[in-house]
């Protein structure tokens, strides 16, 4: 319990913290500025992804729209279901695209499991945005969401560091917390590191993609639409530390 004090001290401390949390907010607008001024880079792969309607290439995703951001939602073709942080944060997806298709942007979601498994849990979560299928292309390699045998044991980078899972792997059970999230989604350490979460986006003009951002790890928090409001609750994420792997699909929790 925190200290007990009187409302004309909370008030006080309310409006101090209330100036730093505008700080935070002017520059959290200066970095969006900055994160659109960043240059674009053509995309010059041509990648192919399975969708709903067929197979498409990444302009035709952009379904008219001149801006694509894609969620790189961590399902690998190893996996039985989908990662349970990733399932947390899709659970908002629905609402938003409505809004984000009306600011000239298009949404999905995209994962290297084949479409009749990405389908068919979309189903099982009750689910409606697009979803596409990565399969047989290097797109999520080279977005930096996506590791092969090689890479998990010689190294590779994620969110522009470099990152090395042969350590993490030859701990094997011993790392409970990635043991724990490796059996959510059916498979081994191994099977399961082959994904990490991510979003990135891009830009069409002229008939060229261009790459203009991406984003990983807790770069991408943002999805989680529940953290802001535990961040604002009296006992915030309490999550402990190391934080525990509280989440979980909507359709496993209790009666909480």
């Amino acid at each position: 319990m925190n200290r007990v004090g009187t409302r004309d001290e909370w008030r006080a401390a309310r409006i101090e913290l209330l100036e730093r949390e505008k700080e935070l907010t002017r520059r959290s607008d200066e970095l969006a500025r900055e994160r659109q001024e960043l240059s674009w880079v053509p995309v010059e792969e041509e990648y192919s992804f399975e969708t709903d309607e067929g197979r498409k290439t990444l302009p035709e995703l952009f379904d008219g729209r001149s801006q694509l951001l894609v969620y790189h939602f961590m399902f690998g073709p190893a996996y039985t279901a989908g990662c349970p942080t990733c399932s947390a944060a899709a659970d908002t997806f629905d609402g938003g695209v409505v809004h984000l298709n009306q600011r000239d942007l298009t949404f999905l979601c995209a994962s290297r499991a084949p479409l009749e498994k990405l389908q068919a849990y979309k189903q099982r979560m009750g689910w409606s945005f697009p979803w596409v299928s990565t399969a047989g292309s290097d797109f999520n390699f080279d977005f930096g969401v996506s590791f092969t045998e090689e890479q998990q044991r010689e190294g590779a980078e994620y969110n522009y560091r470099s990152l090395e899972l042969k350590s993490v792997l030859e701990q094997g059970v011993v790392n409970d917390q990635i043991a724990e999230l490796a059996a959510a989604v059916g498979t081994d350490l191994a099977g399961y590191l082959t994904e990490l979460p991510g979003l990135s986006a891009f830009a069409l003009e002229d008939g060229v993609v261009y790459h203009t951002y991406s984003c990983y790890a807790r770069g991408g928090e943002f999805v989680l639409g529940f953290y802001p409001f535990l961040d604002r609750a009296p006992k915030g994420r309490d999550e402990g530390s190391p934080p525990e792997n509280w989440i979980r699909r909507h359709d496993e929790y209790g009666d909480a």
